[in-house]
């Protein structure tokens, strides 16, 4: 006697959760089984060997009948070990499918055996999880009869299997048949629904109430008012008022494989009306079927193959009506998706904006937000495999109905919803803990005792209920209290299980007030614990993972499309989606798919700021070109026509007139668009993108989109800074410092302005490149900096060009200048040079002004590494002439000897021209401090007044050498430049380190304190000989010689300081007086040359002018001393001579 089967015994609930959970982890491993073994890369090698091909060829002909004792199957023995350990994973996969298998079937039986009712409506959980679980049956079966070489896989698994272990798996002579069975899947799954097909029609015949209401054109979702909360007011604080509150977000692709795929396995139900009308809106919705992630099937062709193999006359007719449905969804569908993704893109805009602004709203309304997400997640399911499957070439299809360039605002409304939920996630719990026990539980006590007869399981499971939710509070939400609720959700599926079957005490669809009051009550439920999982269930997109081409492809058509820019954002935000794609029976693929949502997260945040730093760099550009107009250069064409008006008319020009600067500004309406206009469109857009969130979590890493546009906008500026140089080393072109600041303010005022935009410190940004540009590399690719290159351009190119060039270049200490002089042979190339454009006070004031105080220093440094250059240079000269020069020291009171020791004398015009260019480049090292003094005192005038009262009042100490070299970098002067005495004393130290003994270091040290004072009388003795050079000529208009021999005045002075103060015992006054003794001495013998040598030294008083130079420029000489040795007359005529004659020149 066979007993009755007791529902509660039979565990539906748990059986249905466990296995819907299984199957989707079953799913996730034959997917990625199929996709390895279609990839020759990651196919175990051996199943790629040509060695093994006829191995293979004999395995699919025996299968699964395989005899191990073959000869063919004797080379699998020598890889045994390989195979099993390689293959284990694919082959219990397999098996484990088959497990599963036997599961399914035996508790869609025992479903069949308790003839339980289903109602999507009313049993909600269990009508769902039981479709669910079909679907994912279907889904798998199909999905495995699609894997490639599995015959090869299994049956070589086995046969290596059997020679390490001596006897076959015991699992597989049941897989071979299952695969077997399984090669036409709906074949074989048809047979066994047959005893299903009264519980599965029963179940899919309640779709009928909601599936037609969520399959609607956009024309009647506006007519109706779906998702719009403004369509009745009156109503707008208001809990919609449905009885089946979880169908209103219940997915649609899901709805529509339900009906196709049971609906193929019991065609014979097709007759029954409500059935067809199902099948035929599923069939017409679209002509692409997911079987799991990027799967699936052309559904029409596929059910087409199987119902042609069925025997029976009523299957041609279903073919041709399933061919009229193919050929209406390939003309209607697309176009019907198209416009319901319209409507989405209002709708889903206008409930964000709504609870943005009232997000009080979020309690009553949060239903819409589910549905709006549920339609718009099933929408771009529908474009991503559509789009990616294209139906075969005969039949056409209008492929712009597939590229939504709008799509980028759709999904950012969608997670704008998101966001709102999680940000007021306090604000939902309040009201539906309120809810939930000032409503719900009273109303579900009502009905409770309302009921005629309960059985004692269902009355203990529903008292739970009606007090679980009854002792809810709002302290517990202001207490942060974790709530959940599974047990509650758990216990009413189980009660759904018991009051569904036949014979139950508590019949469900007898009490239907019941049922859908407790489907609601477990819709607040999961408002309150399970918000997060809910909106991962409605609005999930980590299908993208799985189209990553198509996800590119999207992104980059947001980019370039301007209006879509601030929706940019979203794509790095779904890459944190994609987690929501794993399941755990699969954790090989975690890491991978890790990998891939950081590289995708990362390319667009970076494409992002490349995008918005190069909308800057084209916002910068058309600054600089404005405030190019601006330069004082462009002002002479006005200046000199509105001079010309007050004289004769002039005959007009034909060409066109000017345009002045400010006329981009006037507009005649609104509607003219410049590029400028377009530029500022984009930029903020694209900071709104940028700007919309702090960090995008992405696995367990955050990404901070700002910082991404930090680091490239340092990157640009940086790299801007330096090509506004405009410096080429081959044609020694580059900007002038002036014009090269104006584009730096011009770009600073840019980017000053994004913090209008973008929430970020712009000021944090100058401060990190700014000072990057004062070094001589900077930190972020070890490139040259402005600095270095003015450094090198100046040294390297106008420097040795005024000191090569005699006459042509000439330093100006009344124009604070270089000067080019135009005279008939100058060359093109010097033409070019202009150095009065860079090298005057003005010039070397915006450079000071760009690479600040260290950047002088460093320009300083690399000047005195040339002055010791040639420092060293004249030593050699000295230690040539050595003898004559110790004589001449001693015999400056006797003519006759110094004019035959002068005769022996070698080298002179080579002395003289490297102490030329010593004074040169001291020339242009003082300019330089005065322009950073200048800058200096303008922008820290306190600072600059302390570091002057500390050079002024410290006492002549230990400390005067760091205040000297305070103040040498703060641009003020000092009697011996600190650079200068560091250059020489860094050589001092390498020359000394080439000695080997102490007492070599001690002569060498008594030697080069006598090699100064020598060097010192070879200038002085060697001077008179300028007067004979054409090139002395003093200018009184420039106030300098052309030959540049007045720079020799602070080349003396300098030299002489620094090196008695190095290698002397500080007696620089003595040794400057010895130098002005035996100078004045030499140029008075100059007057006394007989009539016919004063040609030859027709320029003695623009040499008498150096002297006086001299002793002005020395902080140990004064006039006094000067006249003591040199007449004043002599100095008066020879000024009054050499401006006499300048103005003659003039």
């Amino acid at each position: 006697m066979s007993r009755a089967m007791v529902p509660s015994q039979q565990k539906l609930a748990e059986k249905l959760t466990i296995l819907n959970d299984r199957g989707r982890g079953m799913l996730t491993r034959i997917y990625n089984i199929k996709k390895m073994l279609e990839n020759p890369q990651n196919k175990p090698t051996f199943l790629t060997e040509k060695a093994y091909e006829p191995v293979y060829r004999y395995l699919l002909r025996r299968f699964p009948h395989v005899d191990s004792k073959s000869s063919t199957l004797q080379v699998i023995n020598n890889i045994k070990q390989d195979v099993v350990t390689s293959l284990s994973v694919y082959y219990f996969t397999f098996v484990d499918i088959m497990d599963f298998k036997d599961h399914v079937v035996d508790l869609l039986t025992t479903i069949d055996a308790c003839q339980v009712h289903m109602d999507v409506t009313l049993n909600y959980d269990l009508t769902v999880n039981y479709l669910n679980l079909i679907s994912t049956y279907v889904s798998l079966m199909i999905l495995m009869s699609r894997v490639e070489d599995r015959r090869v896989v299994l049956s070589l698994y086995n046969v290596a299997y059997e020679y390490l272990s001596a006897s076959s798996d015991p699992s597989f002579p049941r897989l071979g048949q299952m695969v077997i069975d399984y090669d036409v899947p709906l074949k074989k799954l048809s047979e066994e629904f047959v005893p299903h097909s009264r519980v599965v029609v029963l179940a899919l015949m309640s779709l009928h109430k909601i599936y037609p209401k969520r399959n609607l054109p956009a024309d009647q979702m506006r007519a109706t008012g779906m998702l719009s909360l403004l369509a009745e007011p009156l109503k707008i604080m208001n809990v919609p008022n449905t009885d089946m509150v979880q169908c209103e977000y219940l997915s649609l692709d899901a709805m529509e494989k339900w009906i196709i795929f049971s609906l193929i396995l019991c065609h014979q139900y097709l007759q029954e009306d409500q059935l067809w009308d199902l099948w035929k809106t599923a069939l017409q919705s679209g002509y692409i079927v997911q079987l799991c992630r990027d799967e699936v099937l052309h559904i029409h062709s596929y059910i087409n193959t199987f119902f042609e193999s069925l025997k029976g006359l009523n299957m041609s007719k279903r073919v041709t009506e399933v061919k009229d449905l193919q050929h209406q969804a390939l003309l209607s569908s697309p176009g019907i998706h198209r416009e319901r993704r319209k409507f989405l893109r209002s709708a889903l805009k206008e409930l964000a904006l709504i609870f943005t602004d009232q997000p009080g709203l979020l309690g009553p309304k949060g239903l819409y937000i589910f549905q709006a997400l549920a339609v718009a997640r099933d929408e771009i399911h529908w474009l991503l495999r559509h789009f990616d499957n294209h139906p075969p070439k005969k039949n056409t299809v209008k492929l712009e109905d597939f590229v939504d360039r709008q799509l980028p605002e759709l999904l950012f409304n969608m997670e704008e919803l998101k966001s709102l939920l999680r940000k007021y996630k306090q604000v939902v719990q309040r009201y539906f803990v309120q809810y939930l026990a000032g409503y719900d539980s009273v109303l579900l006590n009502s009905l409770i005792q309302n009921l005629a007869h309960c059985p004692e399981d269902e009355s203990v499971i529903l008292s739970s209920l009606c007090r679980t939710i009854a002792g809810l509070s709002i302290k517990q939400v202001e207490a942060n209290e974790v709530f959940d609720f599974r047990g509650v959700r758990l216990d009413w599926f189980r009660l759904q299980a018991y009051t569904s079957v036949s014979r139950a005490g508590l019949v469900l669809k007898d009490h239907q007030d019941l049922g859908k009051h407790l489907n609601m009550i477990v819709f607040h439920t999961k408002l309150v614990d399970y918000l997060d999982e809910l909106i991962n269930e409605t609005g999930d997109l980590s299908i993208y993972c799985f189209y990553s081409q198509i996800f590119e492809h999207q992104f980059k058509q947001c980019m370039g499309f301007s209006a879509q820019h601030r929706f940019s954002i979203v794509f790095p935000i779904i890459c944190g989606h994609f987690m929501n794609a794993t399941h755990e029976l699969c954790p090989e693929e975690r890491r991978s798919i890790r990998n891939t949502s950081f590289q995708y997260a990362k390319w667009f945040l970076q494409e992002m700021s490349d995008k918005i730093n190069q909308v800057i760099t084209d916002i910068c550009e058309e600054q600089c070109m404005l405030n190019y107009k601006l330069l004082p250069k462009h002002s002479a064409a006005s200046i000199l026509k509105s001079s010309n008006k007050h004289k004769k008319k002039q005959k007009k020009h034909a060409g066109p007139e000017e345009e002045k600067p400010g006329t981009e500004s006037t507009r005649k309406n609104c509607e003219n668009f410049t590029r400028m206009d377009e530029l500022h469109m984009a930029l903020t857009e694209l900071c709104y993108a940028i700007n919309y969130c702090n960090v995008i979590q992405v696995w367990e890493h955050g990404f901070v989109p700002r910082e991404f546009f930090i680091q490239h906008l340092e990157t640009r500026f940086n790299k801007a800074l330096v090509g506004k140089m405009m410096y080429n080393p081959e044609t020694c072109e580059i900007a002038k410092p002036s014009e090269l600041l104006s584009s730096v303010k011009a770009i600073m005022s840019v980017l000053q302005g994004l913090e209008n935009y973008v929430q970020i410190d712009i000021a944090w940004v100058f401060n990190s490149v700014l000072p990057q540009q004062m070094q001589a590399t900077d930190s972020f690719n070890g490139e040259t900096t402005i600095t270095a290159n003015y450094t090198n351009w100046y040294l390297e190119v106008l420097l040795k060009r005024v000191t090569v060039n005699v006459g042509q270049i000439v330093y100006s200490p009344n124009h604070k200048a270089f000067v080019a002089m135009t005279t008939d042979n100058y060359s093109k190339e010097n033409l070019f040079l202009a150095a009065e454009e860079r090298a005057d006070l003005t010039e070397l004031r915006a450079l000071a002004e760009l690479i600040g105080p260290y950047g002088m220093r460093y320009l300083g440094e690399q000047l005195m590494g040339h002055v010791a250059s040639q420092v060293e240079e004249l030593k050699e000269l000295v230690i040539q002439n050595k003898e004559v020069l110790f004589n001449m020291r001693t015999s400056f009171d006797k003519p006759e000897a110094m004019r035959d020791l002068f005769r022996r004398l070698g080298n002179v015009d080579s002395v003289l021209m490297r102490m030329t260019i010593i004074g040169i480049l001291l020339s242009f090292r003082s300019l330089s401090q005065d322009a950073l003094l200048d800058v200096l005192e303008d922008r820290i005038p306190f600072l600059m007044a302390s570091v002057q009262d500390m050079q002024h009042f410290v006492p002549n100490m230990k400390d005067t050498k760091v205040v000297n070299e305070m103040a040498s970098a703060a641009g003020l002067s000092c009697d011996i430049d600190p650079l200068l005495i560091s250059a020489l004393r860094s050589q001092k130290n390498e020359d000394s380190e080439r000695k080997s003994t102490s007492s070599d270091t001690e002569v060498a040290n008594e030697s080069d304190y006598e090699l100064a004072c020598l060097l010192m009388v070879f200038v002085a003795v060697s001077i008179p000989t300028l007067a004979k050079k054409e090139a002395s000529v003093f200018k009184a208009s420039l106030e300098g010689n052309l030959s540049n021999c007045h720079c020799l005045a602070k080349a003396v002075n300098q030299i002489a300081g620094a090196l008695f103060t190095i290698h002397g015992p500080g007696d620089v006054s003595d040794r400057l007086q010895e130098f002005l003794a035996l100078a004045s001495s030499s140029l008075l013998r100059l007057g006394q040359s007989q009539e016919h040598d004063k040609e030859t030294v027709k320029n003695r008083e623009s040499v008498y002018i150096l002297l006086d130079l001299i002793v002005q420029e020395s902080p140990y000489l004064t006039m006094d001393l000067l006249e003591s040795c040199f007449p004043y007359a002599l100095l008066r005529n020879a000024y009054h001579t050499v401006y006499k004659a300048s103005a003659m020149d003039s």
